[in-house]
């Protein structure tokens, strides 16, 4: 049997919620939204995506004493398809059932962010937030919010405050300080394959920088390039990115990555969020390395800080800078276990 025709995840769960949800949820007061996982949520799904994981769903959040009433309504009156759509269905071991999840938006965001932001967030409870997960609040659709809570949630966790924010920026200018003279070094000893890996990491930070610079944050692997290119600096900045992945020799490598330097260090001084910081790359030391000399952002952002937590912590960046497992970072309960790394 051939696929329905292609519309987006968005688009299907808000027709699903009309004409079939609603009408079985409409004895309680509700909000509705597509909420969480999926690349659907980030509104980037495609054909392929149907393959797995794919199909109509979506969270109805009510009260905790219309739990159970509300979903034994939703679990005795969901139809088997919608727009040719099977409703119930299972993929990578997850049984075949519906995806219409109805809950309390406290369970729901202790579940998503391992704690609920609504009793107020301190600077390091938002450090151990991934950042992947706060767009499965931020993004995806609402399609009914009558008392408005999820429109003040997702404000509310739009950005992150000020001062975590600079914090954050610091974190990411000195991990590219601590990088950007072992391209050169590497290569120097012979370890071209080294020196490539090495780029390519300085342009992985360069890219976060980036998302960070323009206040979006950043998705799982799979979804950072997609992101980037939605940056401002995109047209600017992926060329020398690019050429950077690309360049079969250290020389050309080392001066692709000087542009991308300079190019966002100008960035950084437009937007005015520190003192101007000179842009241009210079000699590492006496060795014959070209750097930006990163840290001297860092300590820029890092003297615009008010908040005396942030300021007494190692610039070791949010959960998911310093970790990159999917096992951690997609699950806020890990995450949450890494504590330790800020006291």
């Amino acid at each position: 049997m051939s696929r329905p025709q292609f519309i987006s995840g968005l688009e299907l769960d808000a027709r699903f919620y009309d004409d079939v949800v609603e009408p079985l949820v409409r004895p309680w007061p509700r909000a509705a939204a597509l909420l969480g996982w999926g690349s659907d949520v980030l509104g980037v799904d495609t054909v392929r995506s149907t393959d797995h994981g794919w199909g109509p769903r979506m969270q109805i959040f009510v009260a905790d004493a219309d739990v159970s009433a509300a979903r034994a309504a939703v679990d005795a009156g969901l139809p088997e398809s919608f727009g040719d759509w099977p409703i119930r269905y299972g993929w990578d071991g997850l049984p075949v059932e519906h995806r219409v999840e109805t809950v309390t938006l406290g369970t729901w965001l202790d579940g998503q962010l391992g704690v609920d932001p609504r009793a107020g967030l301190g600077p390091v409870d938002w450090l151990l937030l991934p950042q992947q997960r706060i767009l499965g609040v931020v993004r995806g659709a609402v399609y009914a919010d009558p008392r408005g809570e999820l429109a003040t949630l997702r404000t509310d966790l739009r950005w992150y405050p000020r001062d975590v924010w600079l914090w954050l920026l610091a974190s990411c200018w000195h991990r590219v300080a601590q990088e950007e003279a072992f391209v050169g070094r590497a290569a120097e000893v012979g370890d071209e394959l080294g020196s490539r890996l090495i780029a390519a990491r300085l342009v992985r930070d360069l890219i976060r920088l980036c998302l960070l610079m323009e206040r979006e944050y950043c998705p799982y692997s799979k979804w950072l390039g997609t992101a980037f290119r939605q940056l401002r600096v995109y047209p600017d900045l992926a060329p020398s990115l690019d050429r950077v992945l690309s360049a079969d020799r250290c020389e050309a490598r080392e001066q692709e990555l000087a542009d991308a330097y300079e190019l966002v260090a100008r960035k950084h001084n437009e937007r005015g969020v520190t003192d101007a910081v000179e842009p241009e790359v210079r000699q590492f030391h006496e060795r014959p390395f070209r750097v930006l000399s990163a840290d001297r952002f860092a300590d820029a952002c890092l003297a615009r800080v008010a908040d005396p937590t942030l300021r007494g912590l190692p610039l070791v960046g949010s959960v998911d800078q310093f970790a990159d497992s999917s096992d951690v970072l997609s699950d806020p309960r890990r995450a949450r276990r890494l504590d330790a790394i800020y006291r």
